[in-house]
């Protein structure tokens, strides 16, 4: 059985559609030839077309971080971290991963740990305080700040504000009653060099000095 044999029922059926296999070859020749120029021709187009509406179009937004207000504008995709860093200069909270997956950039919203780079600033209506606003206001450190310089409860330092604004946190919560609770409640905080022993010494120190306060 010949190859023949397989194509004349296609050949039949374009010649009785009025379409040889030479047209249909001729047609697509000048098809291809012609698709560069049809491709210029619809990016010219496009540079031609009106530029899209600004999805970012500034909003007003009002912070109060650390006691004090502030009013910015701002676009409304814009993350509480990046307005704190960025537009605040409040460079005390840390951006890790971006991703909210390490507890760099924990920030305290009311009483309520929030990690500042999956939260939208302008959808915030409650105080914030970062790193910088938790000592008091002639200068003494807050206890947990105390606490994690006497146990050494940092290496790098880079999660380090991260790691005790979640820490204070977790005291108020009531989630620091032992060493385990600790590390469940304080997981959401990575530190590369690992010093969580000294972080959860730190926490215990720190617990009966807030609670005094």
């Amino acid at each position: 059985m010949g190859l023949s044999q397989f194509f004349s029922p296609g050949t039949e059926v374009m010649k009785r559609g009025g379409v040889s296999r030479r047209g249909l070859l001729t047609t697509g020749s000048a098809t291809v030839a012609l698709a560069p120029f049809t491709r210029f021709a619809s990016a010219e187009a496009v540079d031609r077309a009106p530029a899209a509406p600004l999805l970012g179009k500034p909003v007003d937004v009002e912070l109060t971080v650390n006691g004090q207000n502030h009013r910015l504008a701002l676009d409304p995709r814009v993350t509480l971290l990046d307005a704190l860093r960025e537009h605040l200069g409040l460079t005390g909270t840390k951006k890790g991963c971006d991703q909210g997956q390490c507890g760099a950039c924990t920030v305290l919203v009311g009483d309520r740990r929030v990690l500042s780079c999956l939260t939208l600033a302008a959808s915030l209506r409650a105080p914030v305080v970062t790193i910088e606003g938790i000592a008091s206001p002639n200068g003494d450190l807050h206890p947990m700040q105390q606490s994690f310089i006497d146990h050494d409860a940092f290496q790098c330092g880079y999660c380090t504000p991260g790691q005790i604004i979640s820490a204070i946190a977790c005291v108020k919560e009531g989630h620091a009653e032992s060493a385990s609770e600790i590390r469940e409640y304080m997981s959401g905080n990575l530190c590369r060099c690992a010093a969580y022993p000294h972080i959860v010494a730190a926490i215990q120190q720190a617990k009966p000095q807030m609670e005094k306060a």
